[in-house]
């Protein structure tokens, strides 16, 4: 969506702080022992308590069950919150959208579930920093295709791959908007980035090959070859005054 005043603009910054809020307690909640369902119905709980309402929750075709999309280590996103145990040396993915006053926000985050090996410490910092790296691209008059190239080339850089089927998005009126923001691209491509533009930024990251594959559950998203998947998500705005991240 385009901000047309500044009533939505304060709604969305007031949704993307009360949201993230929601994340950090989730992903302070992740430890060896608790399943994903745990955290799920954390967040669901969350959520309602700073009255907003789950948007991935019913959400689509099949309908989604979960309050969070719920992914574990080659599960790359929508992996669906059950009963399944987190260990240590996993990690975790928690993407989450909210609903609040008439507009939404999203934001993910990939969480260590206690200790990690130093390859994954690498890919959870590498793929975190490939989003900052792309937040800084969202400044009016750019092009989207800035945004891909920021996050690829440091990615491949790196020696890790960028999943290449999914992308980032406009967010704000629904939970999926135009323009689509991939993570890979060239400068100077694609749409130009408007004055109060809302987007989804969300790099995906591969330990291995970027190919992807969908589950008979016909949501969630692994590796082909198994390898680990990390993803780190902001909303942000593109003001005169530069990005402005709102979770």
């Amino acid at each position: 969506m385009i901000i047309q005043n500044n009533q939505e603009l304060e709604i969305l910054k007031t949704g993307g702080k009360k949201l993230r809020s929601v994340l950090n307690q989730l992903a302070a909640a992740v430890r060896p022992g608790v399943t994903t369902w745990e955290i799920d119905q954390l967040a669901e709980k969350l959520i309602l308590a700073v009255g907003g309402t789950p948007s991935f929750k019913n959400y689509g075709t099949p309908k989604f069950p979960g309050t969070i999309c719920a992914s574990v280590n080659s599960e790359v996103v929508h992996g669906i919150p059950g009963n399944l145990v987190l260990a240590a040396g996993d990690i975790f993915t928690i993407d989450i959208g909210m609903w609040y006053q008439g507009l939404c926000t999203d934001t993910a985050v990939t969480v260590p579930v206690g200790k990690v090996s130093s390859e994954v410490k690498k890919l959870l910092k590498v793929t975190e920093e490939s989003l900052n790296r792309g937040l800084k691209q969202v400044v009016v008059g750019k092009r989207i295709g800035d945004i891909g190239w920021a996050v690829q080339s440091y990615v491949e850089s790196q020696g890790f791959s960028i999943v290449r089927q999914l992308t980032g998005h406009g967010v704000g009126k629904a939970v999926h908007e135009d323009p689509p923001v991939p993570n890979f691209g060239r400068p100077g491509t694609g749409p130009i980035i408007n004055q109060n533009e809302v987007l989804a930024l969300e790099p995906i990251v591969s330990a291995g090959d970027w190919r992807i594959k969908t589950k008979d559950d016909r949501w969630t998203i692994v590796t082909q070859d198994g390898s680990l998947s990390a993803h780190f998500e902001h909303t942000v705005i593109a003001t005169a005054q530069g990005p402005l991240i709102i979770t």
